[in-house]
């Protein structure tokens, strides 16, 4: 489970030279982390003379793949508030992606999670937003559904055929809660982790906005944040792509 830590975490060594570039002390065994996963990956926050920046480290995993997300992130930096990728490179032992920081908290910081009523439709805006502004047809990245069923780690004989495309848009890929930033007065500034980036049918973000919405804000928030967002309910697409998700994102 992918989680906000409350103590410093250790430092892996292939990655201590990196941090110290970025302000970390030569000694530091372990740092303050904005989030650590479960497969291993840690997104350490760092202050120093680059100014507020992060690092995420990721051990070699199918799932953490920091090369795509620092290619993404320089792509889509052109029209959206993403991270600026300061430096990006990888060993026999993981990868590092270096980014400065943007503004505002995730979305799911106990302040918001205690104001879901202004999280919520916050975060239907910034999707719409994200699907509104990104080019199609400069997107050079696939998420759509063969690029994921050739690429999935889970059954996926259940799944049947997908429903018919109802809106082409660049994807997030990951707009779980999150990925969402916002500042003091609720509007998103900015969207981080865009690993999964590419082109697909919008409601393959939708299914998955609107499933994290239960994990960290409780059930009874999915109407409001598709009205903010606005479009209405579909549940067999909402259905399928949550399947989908499932054996894989």
């Amino acid at each position: 489970m992918s989680q906000m830590p409350a103590d410093p975490v250790p430092v892996p060594e292939p990655v201590r030279a990196v941090l110290v570039r970025y302000g970390a002390a030569p000694d530091a065994r372990a740092l303050p982390a904005a989030w650590v996963n479960a497969v291993g990956g840690v997104t350490f926050a760092l202050s120093g003379p680059a100014g507020d920046v992060f690092c995420k480290w990721a051990p070699p995993h199918e799932a953490l793949d920091l090369a795509a997300e620092a290619g993404r992130s320089r792509w889509a930096a052109r029209w959206l508030p993403v991270p600026h990728v300061l430096e990006h490179g990888t060993g026999p032992d993981g990868a590092w992606l270096v980014s400065r920081a943007l503004p505002g908290t995730t979305a799911v910081a106990p302040g918001w999670r205690a104001r879901p009523e202004v999280a919520v439709p916050a975060l239907g805006r910034a999707l719409r937003r994200f699907h509104d502004t990104l080019p199609v047809a400069d997107c050079p990245f696939d998420w759509s559904v063969p690029y994921r069923l050739a690429r999935a780690v889970g059954d996926t004989s259940q799944l049947g055929d997908p429903p018919p495309v109802e809106r082409l848009v660049v994807c997030h890929g990951d707009a779980c809660n999150p990925n969402f930033l916002l500042d003091e007065q609720g509007v998103c500034s900015g969207f981080v982790d865009l690993g999964g980036l590419g082109v697909a049918d919008r409601w393959a973000d939708l299914a998955a906005a609107t499933m994290s919405l239960v994990w960290n804000y409780g059930e009874g928030h999915e109407l409001a944040f598709l009205a903010a967002y606005g479009v209405a309910p579909d549940p067999g697409r909402t259905s399928y792509y949550r399947a989908l998700w499932d054996v894989g994102p």
